[in-house]
């Protein structure tokens, strides 16, 4: 079939299955409750532990030494840190630039995780030969199952991020003399960067899920996918937000590229004949 005989795709259909999958996922509680932890752990725990001992150690000496070790910093992101007081400035730069990457890190972690079940899930379910025989096509299928994928990640982003800015700027901010947090960078790696990562690695993972035959085999495989990805998409998060100019853009737009690529060669990975089954 060619593309232009390609009937127009059904979103009504897409948000169905993506509903269907995210009910599941709310009702699936040993799932979301040590997700929510893990979220809860990096976006506000360590964050809050850190920044408060940081901001409340009281020894100039000490503040002094900690504040040194910015040096090692690139020089991009050492023109960018603010502050009048050693404490404001290792604040701010642990806040600003040594976080960085944890936005990318849950997300990741936790949409592969829901992304690995999704399709080998309806197969043990036994729910995959009436999935197979809904009006939906199997693109509207894989989108679903896409959408489904992405929002627990992102929701979490949202939530941790904004979280995380207010820990920040009611712990750093006197500090610094005002409220800082968002930084113009955290917003482009967030809304810019963040995204395509996210899309790329879920458009691999679908595709495996969709030729594996357990779920057990499907999170074992997508480790050793987001695991490469994880690390690409950390050390680019820390680029952006060291780097200036056209670097942030760039990037993002790199990235997109490479997931839009990914998630068109991914729907043909969903078939009927594999929702059933009887094809690898």
């Amino acid at each position: 079939m060619r593309l232009s005989d390609r009937p127009p795709t059904n979103w009504g259909r897409v948000v169905t299955v993506a509903r269907t999958d995210l009910r599941q996922l709310i009702q699936a509680r040993d799932f979301w409750l040590p997700m929510s932890l893990l979220g809860a752990a990096f976006f506000v725990v360590v964050p809050t532990i850190l920044l408060l001992t940081i901001t409340q150690i009281g020894s100039v000496d000490v503040m002094n030494r900690v504040s040194e070790t910015l040096d090692v910093l690139p020089a991009s992101a050492q023109s960018q840190i603010e502050g009048s007081s050693p404490e404001g400035k290792t604040g701010y730069a642990l806040a600003v630039f040594l976080f960085a990457p944890v936005a990318v890190i849950v997300p990741l972690t936790i949409s592969t995780a829901v992304g690995a079940a999704t399709i080998v899930g309806e197969r043990e379910r036994g729910t995959g030969e009436f999935l197979a025989h809904s009006p939906a096509d199997a693109r509207e299928i894989y989108l679903g199952k896409l959408a489904a994928s992405l929002i627990p990640g992102y929701f979490t982003v949202v939530v941790g991020f904004t979280c995380y800015s207010v820990i920040v700027n009611l712990l750093v901010g006197p500090s610094v003399g005002r409220w800082f947090f968002p930084t113009p960078q955290w917003w482009v790696m967030i809304a810019w960067v963040l995204p395509p990562f996210l899309a790329l690695c879920l458009s691999l993972v679908l595709r495996l899920s969709a030729r594996v035959s357990s779920t057990a085999a499907a999170q074992q495989a997508s480790g050793l996918i987001s695991l490469p990805l994880i690390m690409i998409a950390y050390s680019q998060a820390t680029g952006v937000l060291f780097g200036q100019g056209y670097l942030p853009v760039v990037v993002g737009a790199t990235a997109w590229v490479l997931a839009l690529m990914s998630l068109r060669r991914g729907v043909r990975s969903v078939t009927r004949s594999r929702l059933l089954g009887v094809a690898n």
